[in-house]
């Protein structure tokens, strides 16, 4: 009885560590995934003061091989180019969505054509689903009822949110024709409006939120 009382202990503390941390993610094939560097600590101070998450302010750098990808909760890829995952990448990956964990991909401008093949090989039973606007990833705590904003212009298609899901929780989601990470972004770097900003922070804590609730 004892040891199974330190095992239960052992294991929510582990979870509360595990709530605290974010990390971007270090893939393979070439692609900036060292791209908005600011996006990811303003998003979580934004979090931290708007939504009172206690999320570290040490950003993790996780490669998909790593095992110390168990450590975070919530997992932000972004780039521009060419992405490609190792087969132990993808073992690790699968297994880190499949036991818990969250992967937000969001599109800094290029990446689909190169992401879609690499998601398929990481989860060829699932297919993308585009997330309406009543899915409640855009309900809480900030309300988007037209879903996905829209940030910059790109192509100038409409924003699309999609997602891959595991026993009716989202694990995987792309952002695409949004850029929200570009928002996320210190003032400077792109000088957007700060309405425009503001809209892109939310969106972002609704993401960490459902990551770290569901």
């Amino acid at each position: 009885m004892r040891k199974f009382v330190f095992l239960c202990l052992g294991f929510i503390c582990c979870s509360f560590t595990y709530a605290q941390k974010v990390a971007v993610l270090e893939y393979e094939g070439g692609g900036d995934w060292y791209g908005n560097p600011t996006a990811l600590p303003n998003l979580v101070q934004f979090c931290n003061q708007n939504i009172r998450t206690k999320i570290d302010d040490e950003i993790g750098q996780v490669k998909p091989t790593d095992p110390a990808l168990f450590s975070y909760a919530f997992i932000h890829m972004t780039g521009h180019g060419n992405v490609y995952f190792s087969e132990k990448g993808i073992e690790n990956l699968r297994r880190y969505l499949l036991g818990g964990g969250f992967l937000h991909i969001d599109d800094n401008y290029g990446m689909y054509k190169y992401l879609l093949p690499q998601l398929k090989r990481l989860f060829p039973e699932k297919e993308l689903q585009e997330l309406p606007g009543s899915h409640k990833l855009f309900q809480q705590p900030f309300n988007f009822p037209k879903g996905l904003p829209k940030i910059h212009e790109h192509d100038g298609k409409r924003p699309q949110a999609l997602g891959l899901f595991h026993q009716n929780r989202l694990i995987l989601l792309f952002t695409f024709e949004s850029d929200l990470g570009d928002g996320w972004e210190s003032p400077a770097v792109h000088g957007d409006p700060e309405e425009v900003r503001e809209k892109a922070l939310k969106m972002g804590a609704n993401i960490i939120h459902y990551a770290f609730k569901n």
